[in-house]
């Protein structure tokens, strides 16, 4: 409950530049915290208000590789580079942190820090490598490697530029300690001091940001990327606190002692290609896999970070030589099995699609030869895109596997999910296979009539495990896997043969009309379009859409305002300069292969709903609030002006109130009809109001506070079909209980007449 905030002031002197002063102050209102200065690496100057574009932005900062370090005149002064927002102590007042501005003593140290890194700058350690690294960071190109390092761009070209001067001086010290001391002590010392340097690093950099709630600092690997910060926090190192070497010794320690306590057995660890693992045939009697999926992650590029002080740490280790790029001053690069275009493969070819796609069925061969033919297999894939399943499950059956069943099992943190309203799966499905020995051909229309008990015994089954939404929907694939993958081939009756993408569509289908049938009833399981005694396409889609975004129940939130120290993970800033733009509207979100899956088969048209009931943009639907569809439903008359007619008719015809204003030129809009016939021109019905578009108007009203209003509805509705509060109360049971949407629905449910 402390608040404590920032703020500048503009100096003008009589003569020279203005200065920029800092105040620590108390606010009484958030509206007294000031904004942001930079935006998606648009800079505001803060005395004359003058916009810069990121080009200029990205422009000053590559002058200064990156701006970590502070510049000095020839009297000691600050003059440029970083700045020393505030200093962080512990205790004071009421506990917790007490703050000051920064004084010249605060820059003498970093000075001193520079001064001693410029005496070590031509010193190496006894391997021949430089103290401080000097690796090249990655090039950012298309792929993952130019998404997840925006910080290239702004001249961090050096795996040291992405360290102040005190931080990097401390990580040298460090690595030379821990170096020179591991002969004397046992090898797992060493690496156990290894492990506690790379965690330091981790948050002992201009990338690790300040947590005002935790008031630490939070390590940079909140997600696999490293995007440009504008401020960051510089823990002490040398204390016991919060980002010190202590702190992550004792961690690194603790995890080892809880991971380890009941191994009993030492195993072997083998670095090689999976595509050529050289495990001898029928060697192992378990194969479990976490794959990498097309160019999400770039892990090699990513694990450079560490690498470059492992090297320095334990430089006689074995390990950590790059044998297949023999030359090369970081880990393996060109055969990693993943997408990246700006590089090459051993054979000098780029690394594609098919590069991948081909390099994942080796690696599903090698495993399955590798396997004891009682063996099992097991997959990890938490991706929620359509095509990297159909990605993925190529690969296994071409690399002769039989997928025989799939669990949802919770991995994920709940705050590191991308989107608290998106379908990013909360768990990770593990797909379990065997070695595929029936082969030969089965009949499709045999797998067809399997298919929906297959998939319903299953949706059954996990929804009583409290599994739901997307979890729910991928888990049901390895199930109805094995109808399929047990054959080598699978033909129609006339000999065509069937595909994995075409199982799949049906199996989404199932799935699907199965949902459908839960959430809705029967009759708009089966309707593939407006049928009659069917609820209408944007209801159907309204209710799948809200089912895929079902949590799982183990899933568990955050408590608000708990905080586990620097381990807690953080949203990664938008603001890293790739990219302009708006911050993306607040909703329920799918991404639009999803939605398409389920709606093609059931004859929802999703274009023809496009700005109405959702919104299309760059491949993600967006399911637009109620609230959002005011204007389209009413008019500009608003709410009050149809709430008086309702009145006055006593709500008997709600059809002529909504859409008063259709707009024309939109998928799935006609415009309204027209008082003046032009002589040859057929007139345009007004669209119809669907059962969605009049429970949505209830809602509004209730939310509006028309309370005649919305009864004159209701009574109207009740005496039309019962198909209004059948919908009103599935949605009501599909929507997030803290959700708008529900509180409007459950308030106006209650004015329904008994």
């Amino acid at each position: 409950k402390r608040k404590l905030a920032l703020r500048h002031k503009v100096v003008r002197p009589k003569s020279g530049l203005p200065q920029i002063e800092f105040e620590i102050f108390v606010p009484k209102i958030e509206s007294e915290v000031p904004g942001s200065i930079v935006t998606r690496a648009k800079a505001i100057c803060t005395s004359c208000k003058v916009a810069l574009p990121p080009e200029r932005v990205r422009a000053q900062l590559r002058t200064q590789h990156g701006g970590a370090d502070v510049i000095f005149n020839e009297h000691a002064e600050r003059v440029g580079g970083a700045r020393l927002l505030a200093v962080a102590r512990v205790g004071g007042g009421e506990g917790g942190r007490s703050y000051r501005l920064p004084e010249r003593r605060d820059y003498d140290v970093v000075r001193r820090a520079m001064t001693k890194l410029a005496e070590l700058g031509g010193g190496s350690s006894p391997s021949g490598l430089s103290l401080a690294p000097d690796e090249p960071t990655p090039v950012g190109g298309g792929s993952g490697a130019g998404r997840a390092f925006a910080m290239r761009s702004y001249g961090m070209d050096t795996w040291g530029d992405l360290y102040a001067a005190r931080q990097k001086l401390a990580l040298v010290i460090l690595a030379q300690k821990t170096r020179d001391s591991v002969p004397r002590a046992s090898k797992a010392t060493g690496e156990l001091l290894a492990l506690a340097i790379g965690k330091t690093a981790d948050l002992g950099n201009a990338g690790a940001p300040w947590k005002p709630g935790a008031e630490c600092p939070v390590h940079l690997f909140s997600g696999p990327r490293m995007p440009q910060l504008w401020d960051w926090a510089e823990a002490v190192l040398t204390e016991e606190s919060s980002g010190s070497f202590y702190s992550a010794f004792e961690r690194s320690a603790t995890t080892l002692d809880a991971a380890f306590k009941y191994v009993y057995e030492p195993g072997t660890a083998l670095m090689a290609d999976a595509r050529d693992a050289s495990l001898s045939s029928g060697s192992a009697g378990v194969w479990f896999t976490d794959p990498p999926y097309y160019d999400a992650i770039p892990y090699a590029d990513l694990s450079d970070f560490f690498y470059v002080w492992l090297k320095r740490t334990l430089p006689e280790e074995p390990t950590l030589r790059n044998t297949f790029e023999p030359g090369s001053s970081v880990t393996p690069k060109c055969p990693e099995i993943v997408q990246d275009e700006i590089k090459q493969t051993p054979e000098g070819k780029a690394k594609d699609k098919s590069f991948f796609e081909e390099s994942m069925q080796k690696a599903f061969s090698q495993g399955r030869i590798a396997l004891r033919e009682d063996g099992i297999g097991a997959v990890v894939f938490a991706h929620k895109t359509t095509e990297g399943w159909e990605a993925l499950l190529s690969g296994m059956l071409n690399g002769g596997w039989t997928v025989t069943a799939s669990w949802p099992i919770s991995t994920e943190m709940e705050s590191r999910l991308r989107a608290r309203e998106s379908a990013a799966l909360a768990a990770s499905v593990h797909l379990v296979c065997r070695p595929r020995f029936e082969g030969g051909g089965g009949g499709w229309e045999h797998i067809l009539r399997e298919l929906p008990k297959r998939i319903g015994d299953w949706m059954e089954r996990l929804s009583n495990e409290g599994i739901r939404g997307a979890d729910l929907v991928f888990s049901c694939i390895g199930p109805a896997l094995e109808l399929f993958s047990k054959y080598d081939r699978v033909e129609t009756a006339e000999g065509r043969e069937v595909k994995l993408d075409e199982f799949l569509e049906k199996v989404w289908e199932v799935v699907g009309r199965t949902a459908l049938q839960q959430v809705l009833g029967t009759a708009e399981a089966r309707a593939r379009n407006g049928a009659a005694a069917a609820l209408e396409e944007d209801a159907r889609l309204t209710a799948l859409f809200l089912w895929t975004l079902q949590s799982t129940n183990g899933s568990k939130k955050t408590e608000k305002g708990k905080v586990e120290d620097e381990e807690e993970e953080v949203e990664p800033s938008d603001e890293d300069g790739e990219g302009e733009g708006s911050q993306p509207k607040k909703g329920y979100t799918l991404i639009y292969d999803v939605v398409r899956r389920f709606a093609q088969p059931l004859g929802i048209h999703l274009d023809d709903w496009n700005e109405r009931i959702v919104e299309v943009k760059k491949g993600v639907v967006r399911l637009l609030s109620v609230l959002e569809r005011e204007e389209q439903l009413f008019g500009t008359s608003g709410t009050a002006a149809v709430a008086r007619t309702l009145e006055r008719t006593g709500g008997r015809d709600p059809q002529y109130m909504l859409f008063p204003e259709q707009p024309e030129g939109r998928p799935g809009w006609k415009p309204r009809r027209s008082r003046v016939k032009e002589e040859g021109e057929a007139l345009a019905p007004r669209r119809e109001a669907t059962t969605l578009d009049r429970v949505h108007a209830a809602m509004l009203l209730q939310a509006r506070g028309e309370a005649t209003a919305l009864r004159a509805l209701l009574e109207a509705e009740s005496e039309r079909s019962p198909d209004f509060l059948r919908l009103a109360n599935a949605l009501s049971a599909l929507y997030p209980k803290d959700s708008e949407e529900k509180r409007l629905l459950d308030a106006m449910l209650l004015v329904v007449p008994r």
